[in-house]
């Protein structure tokens, strides 16, 4: 992966380049909390789509002669070609995009460092004592536990799960309140994300579940024959 290095001259870039061979880049060395980032990555794909799907056209009615998730009128008959802001079938997704202004909530240290236990309470705010790591329980869907520096961003981000994002500073001058503004977070949600989650940690859950059968297996002791 190639990452373009901004300012200075040409050989100012290649002694800070050199500096820098083989030496870990921090998270925080380039961006910081609250402010306005652009991130750049390749979308989700859905393989080849029709136009339903595609271009969310209106569905023909039901009778509709040879199907009727399609385009009734694709153009007039002069000029005698299928003009390019017709919606048709075709790829979906896959797309190399660019998202601009893009709020960073946190930066959060992460639960091992260095092959050490690190910080073990990197979900917790000012308004939520609990200790809690930001690995929600059970793991996060399709990616599982969160052990390194993390970056909490407002809205979503292309692509699916553990699909490399390009992280750049705003190009803009940001002068808007929103972009501007201190953000405190008041709690992040740890439930689980495989369903109705209700506890944030397993030990919230054992507190209030009790003793379970599976745990009075554990300790029991088979008396011997």
């Amino acid at each position: 992966m190639e990452i373009q290095l901004n300012g200075g001259t040409i050989a100012q870039k290649v002694d800070w380049a050199r500096e820098h061979f083989e030496k870990p880049i921090l998270i925080t060395d380039v961006i910081s909390e609250d402010e306005m980032i652009d991130i750049i990555g390749v979308t989700k794909g859905h393989g080849r789509k029709g136009v339903t799907s595609r271009w969310h056209t209106k569905k023909l009615p039901r009778k509709t002669h040879k199907g009727l998730r399609k385009v009734a009128c694709i153009g007039a008959w002069h000029p005698a070609r299928v003009s390019i802001f017709v919606a048709r079938a075709g790829q979906k997704g896959f797309f190399h995009r660019t998202e601009i202004n893009k709020k960073v909530y946190r930066i959060g240290k992460g639960v091992m460092q260095d092959g050490k236990m690190g910080a073990q309470n990197n979900a917790m705010t000012s308004a939520d004592l609990t200790e809690k790591a930001i690995t929600p329980m059970g793991g996060f869907k399709h990616y599982g536990i969160v052990n390194q520096d993390y970056v909490m961003l407002k809205g979503c981000v292309m692509g699916p799960r553990k699909r490399v994002i390009t992280i750049r500073k705003s190009l803009l001058l940001q002068t808007k309140r929103a972009a501007l503004e201190k953000i405190g977070l008041k709690f992040i949600d740890t439930s689980s994300k495989f369903g109705h989650g209700r506890f944030q940690t397993a030990a919230e859950k054992a507190a209030f579940l009790g003793p379970l059968k599976k745990d009075r297996k554990d300790r029991e002791v088979k008396p011997k024959a």
